[in-house]
């Protein structure tokens, strides 16, 4: 099964003010700030959702295809992907720009202060699918991107009969309603958190009743609590499965996405894929940033065992490692 990653390739610049921000910033001169934080760490990473996903599938023995834009500081990120599994012939390099990037400067108070800056990924919409692929994908991820692009690839995967699974995540706060409604029409799964379904369905006076007689798989992730699988008339409840430690959450969405991907891909049951999703968001509770977890496949499966009887359906994912 060929699965193309359309989404997000970007760095995140991570630093920490050992101080409060509030004892700063003075309430009466806002409108004529000029203020510069002394921070005592900072901490680069690799990040972006497609490359995320992509990372953790290809941990899991798979080769998935990215698709995005980046900058001309892009070749040490390749190289990082490329030596795990992920195929990055499809990612497109812009020149005089860089790749974009998360600054975020935490205080003790844990509050935040970021810049994003889009770099090439503000110019993803100046390619199509049909530009980096010679075949159509078996299933395309459309994940938040410059908005333009994910509607471009809507359009694409809709006029040529191309399953995709729609993950609009933050973007639900930056797009349109009928960008929303024409997106989870054509798509044969949807995939969101509980804040982002609750204004899906504001938006689009969407219920779970609706994707479910449009015939979609609706992934409806629950935090703590899990995920629900929505399958024709069945609900299928994936539990998390706990990390060792919990050092930092970001990603944990992403892996999520990536274990459940790869299940799919190997044609496992849903709560087989599911369950192999979440104890890869366990993986990347237990690392700080999105791509600092790793595992060996044979390890993957023993760790799941230890929680959940397979029946010997992760066989196919060991075969996988040794074919």
């Amino acid at each position: 099964m060929k699965i193309l990653l359309a989404g997000s390739i970007a760095f995140d610049y991570l630093m920490s003010f050992p101080g409060k921000f509030k004892d700063t910033l003075i309430e009466q001169s806002l409108d004529k700030i000029s203020v510069s934080f002394l921070v005592d760490e900072m901490v680069k990473h690799n990040g972006g959702v497609s490359a995320n996903i992509g990372y953790t599938m290809a941990l899991l023995g798979s080769k998935p295809m990215i698709f995005g834009t980046v900058g001309i500081d892009f070749e040490p990120y390749r190289q990082h992907l490329e030596r795990v599994g992920v195929d990055c012939s499809t990612v497109r390099v812009i020149d005089g720009v860089f790749t974009g990037s998360f600054f975020a400067n935490t205080d003790t108070d844990n509050n935040q202060i970021a810049s994003f800056y889009a770099g090439a990924m503000g110019l993803a919409h100046r390619y199509n699918i049909a530009d980096v692929v010679s075949e159509n994908p078996d299933l395309v991820v459309i994940s938040p991107n410059d908005p333009v692009a994910m509607s471009n690839q809507i359009d694409e995967c809709r006029a040529n009969n191309i399953p995709y699974l729609f993950d609009p995540s933050q973007q639900v706060a930056r797009v349109d309603d009928e960008f929303l409604q024409r997106g989870i029409e054509g798509c044969a799964m949807l995939a969101c958190n509980e804040y982002e379904w609750e204004v899906i369905q504001k938006r689009t006076n969407y219920t779970i009743d609706t994707i479910k007689e449009n015939g979609h798989i609706f992934i409806h992730t629950l935090g703590e609590d899990g995920a629900n699988i929505y399958s024709g008339n069945e609900v299928i409840h994936i539990p998390t499965m706990s990390p060792n430690k919990i050092t930092e959450p970001t990603g944990a969405g992403d892996a999520f996405r990536a274990g459940l991907l790869r299940g799919y891909e190997l044609g496992l049951p849903w709560e087989i894929a599911g369950r192999m999703g979440s104890l890869c968001a366990a993986y990347d509770l237990e690392f700080s940033g999105t791509q600092n977890h790793t595992f060996t496949i044979s390890e993957f499966v023993e760790r799941y065992r230890q929680s959940h009887d397979d029946e010997g359906a992760l066989d196919a994912l060991l075969a996988s490692a040794s074919a």
